[in-house]
């Protein structure tokens, strides 16, 4: 054989990879493309946004105005106030008896109005002789985060420990498992709209809720579980878990499956019960899934909208309302597309931080 055939297939080869990783950067061009046009450009385009007092439909061009959309937004402010007094320097007080005491608009006297607070919260101190307020640039931002945030707190911990005790329960081979498994399924693959418009139908005083109570409780008084600002959220929350929980079932289903039976065997012969197998061999086998599964459904239930638009548009009371819908109420509903880039920045950065501390916390600690 000659030395130029020898020589050649290095070439051949090498020409070969090039052409290959030419042909793998033109297949990834296109899904490049559409995360460029509608992940990335929407996002620097909201950080644009957010500094500029920009309308949606307005006959005014953008106008610059820094950080003032952040500080509206952020912005509180605390005030201890007196009771009110008459010109002969006596107490005032109500019908009731009680004491008076100047409204939040009143206790900022000569502040410029597009500085103006309103009040978020307020209660009496030095019993009663007092009130604390709470003053707020945007008191419904406030009131959205609380929302999202308790939301979060809910969600993430029962959400994940049901779908494994689901995923526990069809991991063991017995009749009707994959049909089980199925029909936990089904609400995974719904349109997130049928299903909140389906459970607003159910949550009504005369829907389907009430009347199974009705039927163990014949005393119980129907309630509009969406209408009342005590337990809207809450019915929000049962309603979002039932639906999401197959998806994070199969999830750990999966991690179980990967699990080698071995290890239970080994187990078993050393006198383990189901409990300790499940706290020495189950449990340290989920690692990896058990992360995925904490930061997708954080990730998620910080994106709290359709059921909220759907079922409650906010209300009642803004009892319902979370910072993604109160991102598109003011860029769409009020069309202040700036102050609802401001809100979706903040949004942004309080997912990111959230997900890298979840990450720190369960990082590999070697």
């Amino acid at each position: 054989m000659s030395l130029t055939k020898i020589g050649s297939r290095p070439r051949k080869a090498s020409a070969a990879r090039k052409q290959e990783a030419r042909f793998g950067r033109l297949a990834v061009l296109p899904a490049l493309i559409l995360i460029l046009v509608f992940s990335v450009a929407p996002t620097l385009l909201a950080f644009g946004l957010s500094l500029f007092n920009a309308r949606l439909v307005s006959p005014n061009p953008p106008s610059f105005v820094g950080l003032d959309n952040f500080w509206r937004l952020l912005s509180l402010e605390f005030r201890t106030v007196l009771p009110l007094h008459d010109h002969a320097g006596h107490l005032l007080r109500d019908a009731t008896g009680a004491l008076q005491f100047p409204a939040a608009r009143d206790i900022q006297h000569g502040v410029d109005p597009l500085h103006l607070k309103l009040e978020l919260s307020s209660w009496l101190t030095n019993g009663g002789h007092q009130k604390f307020y709470i003053l707020a640039g945007d008191p419904l931002f406030w009131k959205s985060f609380a929302n999202t945030l308790i939301f979060v707190i809910v969600v993430v911990p029962v959400q994940a420990g049901l779908a494994l005790l689901l995923a526990l329960f069809v991991n063991i081979k017995r009749i009707g498992a994959n049909l089980f498994r199925t029909i936990i399924f089904i609400p995974v693959v719904t349109s997130m709209i049928v299903i909140s418009i389906l459970w607003l139908f159910m949550y009504q005083k005369d829907g389907l809720i009430n009347n199974i109570i009705a039927v163990f409780n014949p005393s119980y008084v129907p309630v509009d579980w969406l209408g009342n600002p005590k337990t809207a959220l809450f019915a929000i929350i049962v309603m979002s878990i039932w639906q999401a929980v197959g998806f994070h079932m199969i999830i750990w289903l999966s991690g179980l499956q990967t699990i080698a039976g071995e290890l239970y065997e080994a187990a078993t012969i050393d006198g383990a019960n189901a409990f300790q197998r499940f706290v020495h061999v189950t449990w340290p086998g989920l690692r990896n899934t058990r992360i995925f599964i904490l930061i997708t459904i954080t990730i998620a239930a910080f994106g709290l909208f359709a059921q909220v638009n759907v079922m409650t548009k906010g209300g009642p009371l803004d009892s319902t309302t979370t910072l993604v819908y109160q991102a598109f109420l003011a860029a769409y509903g009020r069309q202040q597309m700036g102050y609802g880039s401001a809100i979706a920045v903040v949004f942004f950065a309080i997912v990111l931080l959230v997900s890298l501390i979840q990450r720190r916390l369960t990082r590999d600690k070697d």
